[in-house]
Formats: C-alpha cells, structure tokens, sequence
C-alpha cells in the first residue's frame, strides 16, 4: 500500500499536448469520414430504385414549378406587392426550397426526431460510438428533398445574379435557411422528450414554418410580423431575397446570424437535456 502511495500520478489527458492534437484531428479523422460514407451508402440505397428515385426528386421539382406558375399569374395582375417583383418571390422560393433540400440530403432524419423519440428508436444509435446527433440526423436521405435544391439552383440559374458576389451571397443563403429549417424542426421534435407523443405537434409547427418561408416577407404587418421573426423565424428566410441577394443589408443579416445562433443553442440544449429523461423503448431496430 505505502509503494502504491509514492507511485507518481499519472497527467491527466487533457492536460497532455498529444491528446490535444488528438481532439483536433477527431473530426477529420473519424467524424468526416463516419459522414461521407453515411451520405455515400444513402445515396446509394436511393439509386437502387433509379426510376421511384427520379420520379420522386422529378415530381417535388415539378409541384415547385407549379407553385411559381401561380405567382407568375398573380404578379401579372399585380407587378408589385409591397415592394415585391416576380424575381424576387422565385429566389425566395429558390432559398426556401434549396436550403431545406440540402438539410434533408445530408442530415434527412431532422424531421422524425419526435418519431424516433417516441418510438424509442434511438436506442440503436446510443449504442454506436458516434457523436450521438450526427449520427441520428445523418443516418437517413429525403429523395424528394433532392428535387428541392436541385430546383433551387436551376431557379438561381435562371434569374439570379451570375456574378462571383451574387452566387456566394446564393450560397450563404442557402447555407442560412437550411440551417434555420434544421434547427426549429429539432427544437419541435425534441419536445417529445417531455411531452411524450409530439409528431403531431412537431409536424405541425413544422408545416407551419414551412408555409411561412414561401410568403414575402414585407406582406406581414403588426403583430404577425413580430412573431415571423421571433416565435416562429421564418421571415429570416422568407426575407433574403431582400435583405442579402438584392442588396446586403447589415442589420438584417446581423439579427439572422444572431436568430441562428440562439436558435442553434436553444435547439440543442433541448436534445440534449431532453436525452437524460429518454426512456430506452427495448427494441431492436435497425438505422433509418
């Protein structure tokens, strides 16, 4: 016993410079890899089925077209809406749309955490050594969500602005609004942490949000805009069109960055303390 007590003890690892390094190359080294491979085998499974795959991308490209044709009409009676042309109502579509493709082929399961919750279906991934979220949100692809962004581009494409500053602006907002659309639906979802059964709730708030991102923005007045940039953000996407791809406007995209932010936290603190009251749904399943 009294060796034991003269032992030296032993640095702790995170004081040691090597475990350091070690944590900085983690995600280049495991978690990059863990995600290119999930995206690789999702695409895969999807081109298993190449003709339901391009009629399911082909008919979600087509329903947005349809809704264009129908502003098109109503922007042919009335050529300006609140300040609001015909071009600017399809790049908010082409945000709306294209930043929700992106988040649903990449990280698709951020729609059924309150599915997966519920069901006690995330046990099969608590049990993988795998940062716990990524490997939820990246372990599924919406097929129609290709058709999504593959109709945001060809939108931009068409009547946005072709210049080195008018594409990264496109990027950023496409890179803003998916984000804005993954974290509120992850906020949704986990209130089945505490609430028990709330796909209903979460699909609802969801749709909702959704709906609101397609509207301009300027057309809200009073009490109904506080609450499309507070309560319910989706006036941070449906006012891009204005507020970065016609023109930078500073406040704008501060209070955006900031919305995100708070969003971001807010969205993750609910999974995760929401996680310790998770109640393991014993079941044996498979990734989805």
């Amino acid at each position: 016993m009294e060796a034991e007590r003269n032992l030296p003890e032993r640095p702790a690892a995170a004081s040691s410079p090597l475990a350091a390094e070690r944590r900085k190359g983690t995600f280049w080294r495991g978690t990059l890899p863990f995600l290119l491979t999930c995206w690789k085998l999702n695409l895969a499974g999807a081109m298993e089925f190449r003709l339901s795959f391009l009629m399911t991308a082909g008919m979600m490209f087509l329903n947005n077209v349809i809704w264009l044709l129908f502003w098109g009409i109503f922007f042919d009676r009335f050529p300006d809406v609140a300040g609001w042309e015909l071009k600017d109502v399809m790049l908010l579509w082409a945000v709306s749309a294209g930043g929700f493709g992106w988040a649903s082929v990449l990280l698709g399961n951020f729609t059924r955490i309150a599915y997966l919750t519920a069901n006690g279906e995330l046990d099969v991934y608590m049990t993988q050594p795998k940062p716990l979220l990524l490997n939820v949100l990246a372990s599924r692809m919406s097929l129609t969500a290709i058709g999504d962004f593959l109709f945001g581009a060809a939108i931009f494409a068409y009547v946005g602005d072709h210049s080195w500053k008018g594409l990264a602006f496109f990027l950023l907002a496409l890179l803003m609004s998916g984000l804005f659309f993954l974290f509120f639906t992850l906020a949704a979802g986990s209130l089945a942490f505490f609430i028990g059964n709330a796909e209903g709730i979460a699909f609802q708030l969801f749709n909702s949000y959704l709906a609101f991102t397609t509207y301009p923005a300027d057309i809200f007045k009073g009490l109904g805009r506080l609450l499309l940039f507070t309560i319910l953000p989706a006036g941070f996407i449906s006012y891009m069109p204005i507020g970065l791809l016609r023109g930078w406007d500073g406040s704008f995209m501060a209070a955006a960055a900031g919305m995100l932010l708070l969003l971001a936290a807010l969205s993750l603190g609910l999974f995760y303390a929401g996680l310790r009251r998770y109640s393991s749904g014993n079941r044996m399943a498979m990734r989805s």
